[in-house]
């Protein structure tokens, strides 16, 4: 892994998430104050169709084993549903803390700013640190800019890339962090990374649920509470927040104890609206400049592509044969390169209100979610490296996207000449 910088300093400024961790207010659920659903694995399910009904029941999906069994986190009631349907469902074990390092090998919410304030001091010629927005609780949801003349507004494609929008999937954000560092350690010398950093536009923001990665992280077990969620009193799951399609084909649950409750009406989350309000600002002159997205998650080993709340392939308007094969191109030659599993987000099952769904469907952003390796959502600190540099490649092929995505299916002189 290319080390992002961690300050001496640090280790002052990780009181602040601890105190204000102590604040937090609990979601508005039955179960006791800051209690996340568990994990459990279903068999059963061996089709979309039948993963579906298993997350129409407001289950999170966390990963498909090779076997076909499921991962699940739910609450009681949604693993009572779950049976129903006729599926044998068992307790998975709780995540045991790393027998070679504490959670706090994980960048902390304090630790990734700091990271972010020595990269910028240490490059200013072509890292720009931006604050888009505060979370429920006032923290700022933070990143970097990254360009040859990063204080000018160039007229340049853009990429951008998200994480830890999920709170409880770390990796992620150690994933954003790593490019970041990739991207201007490599400046000087890699032609590659010059050209792509001399041509592109390139926004990452390492962790945009920044009160739920607190309180997870802030945890009196180790590795993690297993939140998933943003902070607000009813929480939130902020992928099935966004408005495109929010709430219309049993991809969400309306339960606020759910785990992907999608809220009480599309952008409702104030990190939510920070993201949207930001890729809305990139409109410049009536054209979008953001051209490739990309939502970083964990566990899945997958790539995935738009659309989630649909079973088609195309959609009349909406995403045309040369749009998907586009999204499907692209999104092979990515899982070639980091060897995830490449396919449309309604194979695995349907999802409504998501990143992708809303950055390809509202803004005509090319979209894309990594479902990260690691096999659960704490992996030891001693793997951290070796998982993120094996997505390295494909996360630099995509920003090459940024130019021209139709290139990938050969009609760049058809789309992209003007």
């Amino acid at each position: 892994m290319v080390k992002p910088s961690r300050p001496l300093g640090v280790v002052l400024a990780l009181l602040l998430p601890v105190l204000l961790a102590l604040t937090v207010t609990a979601p508005a659920r039955a179960a006791a104050p800051g209690t996340a659903a568990k994990q459990y694995l279903v068999s059963g399910p061996a089709t979309a169709g039948q993963r579906t009904a298993v997350a129409r029941t407001g289950a999170a999906i966390d990963a498909v084993r090779p076997d076909g069994t499921l991962e699940v986190s739910a609450i009681p009631s949604e693993i009572a549903a779950i049976r129903k349907l006729g599926h044998t469902v068992t307790v998975l074990a709780a995540p045991k803390p790393s027998a070679t390092a504490a959670a706090t090998s994980y960048h902390t919410f304090a630790e990734m700013q700091a990271s972010l304030n020595a990269t910028v001091a240490a490059y200013p010629q072509i890292a720009r640190k931006v604050v888009i927005g505060q979370s429920y609780q006032g923290r700022d949801i933070v990143g970097v800019k990254i360009s040859d003349n990063v204080a000018t507004d160039e007229n340049e494609p853009e990429a951008l890339y998200i994480a830890n929008i999920h709170a409880r999937e770390r990796l992620t954000a150690e994933t954003a962090l790593d490019l970041i560092a990739t991207l201007t350690q490599g400046y000087a010398g890699n032609t590659r990374i010059r050209d792509l950093v001399n041509t592109r536009e390139i926004w990452i923001f390492p962790m945009v649920n920044p009160d739920g990665q607190v309180y997870d992280m802030t945890s009196d077990t180790q590795p993690g509470r297993m939140w998933r969620k943003n902070r607000q009193p009813a929480a939130v799951d902020l992928n099935r927040n966004f408005p495109y399609r929010w709430g219309c084909c049993g991809g969400s649950s309306g339960n606020s104890g759910s785990e992907t409750y999608r809220g009480p009406s599309a952008e409702s989350a104030p990190e939510t609206r920070v993201l949207t309000n930001f890729v809305r600002s990139r409109v410049v002159g009536g054209r979008q400049q953001i051209k490739v997205f990309l939502d970083i998650h964990s566990y899945g080993n997958l790539v995935l592509w738009p659309f989630g709340y649909t079973y088609s392939d195309t959609v009349p308007g909406a995403l045309s044969a040369d749009e998907e094969a586009t999204h499907r191109t692209i999104g092979r030659q990515l899982a070639a390169s980091n060897g995830f599993t490449p396919q449309q987000a309604s194979d695995l099952y349907i999802t409504d209100g998501t990143t992708d769904d809303w950055t390809w469907g509202d803004q005509r952003i090319f979209s894309f979610t990594f479902e990260l390796g690691g096999g659960g959502f704490y992996p030891a600190p001693s793997r951290i490296d070796a998982l993120v540099a094996g997505v390295r490649d494909s996360l630099l092929r995509m920003t090459e996207y940024a130019d021209c995505p139709y290139r990938a299916i050969g009609k760049q002189a058809q789309y992209c000449s003007a």
